[in-house]
């Protein structure tokens, strides 16, 4: 008898992007190692966060992930970091404190467990911070977001994933990506506000080196694990 899939928990935040299909047998192997790596810390809750640069896949990973960890029996819960934004970029990118007191301190293995997966909806900026959902104690939180690392929340995971990408090669994508909306504005946009930003991080924070997993996501049907501990 097989196990039965356990529900994955998402955002009701409009800013949400689809599962896409299976890409490749090896994609699908290292979404397996990791998912037995979260398995390997036990059955308490735990909280997952991918961290890279914009547009190196974090969201497709984390829902990846979360299906795997699904399948195997175990509940999830998904959020992503867009849902507590501030008012800025890198300084002040997201409402840590939000993020904290409604989503990563009720989810830590004594918390409460009564979790807000998304504080203010990116696009309507509707508040939806009295929408929670009630995590049990196996639960697993996977929160996907640029500066996951950085010292306001850093101390919250209980594992950290860095999805490595050459920058330019993830400029390019963000830019393709953000044309949709921006228009013109996309390239602009990620020459002056994301790039400037993410290579602070890197030099501030060394976002790699706490990363206990770093998976090589430069060719999407192809990734490669690099550090695995």
């Amino acid at each position: 008898m097989g196990v039965e899939r356990a529900p994955v928990h998402h955002s009701v935040s409009t800013w949400r992007q689809p599962l896409l299909p299976p890409v490749s047998a090896r994609r699908s192997a290292i979404t397996e190692r990791v998912a037995a790596r979260v398995a390997s810390r036990g059955g308490v809750r735990l909280r997952v966060a991918i961290d890279g640069l914009t547009a190196a896949g974090k969201t497709s990973f984390g829902h990846e992930l979360a299906e795997r960890i699904s399948a195997a029996g175990r509940p999830v819960l998904r959020a992503s970091l867009d849902d507590f934004s501030g008012e800025g970029y890198y300084r002040n990118a997201f409402d840590y404190a939000a993020a904290k007191a409604l989503l990563l301190e009720p989810s830590a293995p004594h918390g409460s467990g009564r979790c807000a997966l998304c504080s203010i909806d990116p696009l309507t900026q509707r508040d939806h911070s009295a929408v929670t959902v009630q995590a049990p104690s196996d639960a697993v939180l996977i929160v996907d977001g640029v500066f996951a690392f950085r010292p306001e929340i850093n101390e919250h995971w209980d594992l950290r994933i860095w999805l490595d990408v050459d920058p330019e090669l993830a400029g390019r994508r963000g830019i393709a990506r953000d044309e949709a909306m921006e228009g013109a504005e996309a390239e602009a946009l990620h020459r002056d506000r994301y790039v400037p930003a993410e290579r602070l991080y890197m030099a501030e924070v060394d976002p790699v080196g706490l990363a206990q997993v770093v998976i090589d996501n430069t060719a999407f049907g192809r990734p490669r694990i690099v550090r695995l501990r």
